[in-house]
């Protein structure tokens, strides 16, 4: 129950949040998914606005959600929300799949990244224990004070902005570049309307996934009415930023012909730029980079659970935290989860399942904010989506075709998704059947 939780003495600063935010966003995504973009797609100009259109996505996604973070400061997430818009049975649905899945296997997916890339620098090293390492020192870290966690987040953010900017810059400067016009042409308008740049769009989408993430530690943010718009709108345009003037720099250093196929874009360009032993060098950091992506999920996804563990009476073993306000039983359960995944690398096919229902409760999130304006314009909004309803209904129709796109390209992977929904319903109705008796011991709903 929330009000026996101890009070966190850590708050969450404008920075903390930011790095956050930033670093869920910046992982594997745009180091990779250029080299299929260039397949249906030779426009330097349309491949920017790829880029450039996946961030205003992100940003009207964004302004929806600082908007219900600020009317409803607590932390969650789509649960939260969800619950309180909709249902408790949705919102449940949606922290089922973010419990089970949708924090534990991308921490996966990036830890074994790091691994991989890091043994481009040592070839003899063993990738796997050392992304068990790393997520197990990251854990007792996150779990041991929330001041030292916040601190490390800053750093290592602060860091991987830093070293993305230097090979933006050196990029730019290095070689005389590829032949290749960035400038608006005919050419580069038709490929704007072309089928290659909607499937294009999909995986640019993805590489922007994480814009959300500050909203699950709502309530250890500082003053959250006010900073987490901030946080929220900064951290995506910076990265907006990064991603326009990496990718500008991955197709000036390479000719796209060198780029198709390839997956280790940013080992490519690297390589490109300055020869086989800087194409090595940027191995290692991209590995040292994506430990603040694992640090973010490590710290963010553990108090979905723990939120869910105050709610519902047959999770409350999970709701407890330490004196020093952190949700230890829910991130040992989170770490748990994503060390099982580490150890069977074929979980990445549940990503794409997994996708397609979070973009599902995402598209849902962003559609409650018109349906909580309407049924509660009592509740005061110390925050209001900037450019509503036109910023929510772009993110609606932009985030609503990448899921018919889904539901018709991978159709399998979409019904395994919904079977996992389904499952998630089988669990709320043992857990409410089991937590109805002491259903008076828990009154957190509209808890705004």
């Amino acid at each position: 129950m929330p009000g026996t939780s101890p009070a966190s003495p850590y708050r969450i600063t404008f920075l903390t949040g930011a790095a956050i935010v930033i670093a869920n966003m910046v992982g594997t995504g745009v180091f990779t998914s250029l080299g299929f973009q260039v397949m249906g797609i030779e426009s330097g100009f349309a491949l920017l606005m790829l880029w450039l259109v996946g961030g205003l996505i992100a940003l009207c996604g964004a302004v929806s959600y600082a908007e219900l973070a600020a009317a409803m400061p607590r932390s969650g997430g789509e649960y939260h929300y969800l619950s309180q818009i909709y249902h408790p049975a949705l919102g449940f649905l949606s922290g089922w799949v973010s419990a089970t899945v949708g924090f534990a296997a991308p921490t996966a997916l990036a830890a074994l990244a790091l691994g991989e890339y890091a043994k481009s620098v040592w070839p003899n090293l063993q990738p796997t224990w050392l992304s068990v390492a790393v997520v197990l020192v990251l854990t007792a870290v996150h779990g041991t004070s929330a001041r030292l966690g916040g601190r490390l987040q800053v750093f290592i953010t602060a860091l991987k902005v830093a070293v993305l900017i230097a090979f933006i810059g050196a990029g730019m400067t290095v070689g005389e570049g590829q032949p290749l016009s960035f400038a608006p042409d005919a050419a580069g308008w038709r490929a704007l309307l072309s089928p290659a740049f909607a499937v294009s769009l999909v995986y640019v989408s993805y590489a922007y996934s994480g814009w959300n993430a500050a909203v699950y530690v709502t309530g250890e943010i500082e003053n959250p009415q006010r900073n987490l718009s901030r946080i929220l709108l900064a951290g995506t345009a910076v990265v907006l930023l990064l991603y326009v003037g990496l990718n500008y720099v991955f197709l000036r250093s390479t000719p796209i012909a060198g780029l198709k196929g390839q997956v280790e874009v940013g080992f490519v360009a690297a390589t490109s730029l300055f020869g086989s032993m800087g194409g090595r060098l940027m191995g290692g950091i991209i590995a040292a980079l994506l430990v603040s992506t694992v640090s973010s999920m490590v710290l963010a996804g553990p108090r979905i659970v723990q939120t869910m563990g105050e709610d519902i009476p047959a999770l409350r073993f999970l709701a407890p935290k330490s004196r020093a306000g952190i949700p230890v039983r829910a991130l040992l359960l989170q770490t748990a989860i994503t060390l099982l995944f580490i150890s069977k690398p074929r979980f990445k096919e549940v990503l794409v399942y997994a996708g397609f229902v979070l973009n599902l409760f995402t598209f849902l999130t962003v559609l409650g904010l018109f349906v909580f304006r309407w049924r509660r314009p009592d509740v005061t909004r110390p925050y209001k989506a900037w450019g509503y309803p036109f910023t929510p209904l772009l993110f609606l129709f932009l985030s609503g075709w990448t899921l018919v796109f889904i539901l018709r390209d991978k159709p399998w992977e979409s019904l395994y998704g919904l079977a996992t929904l389904a499952v998630g319903a089988v669990v709320y109705f043992i857990t409410t059947r089991i937590s109805r008796p002491a259903a008076e011991e828990a009154p957190v709903r509209n808890s705004y």
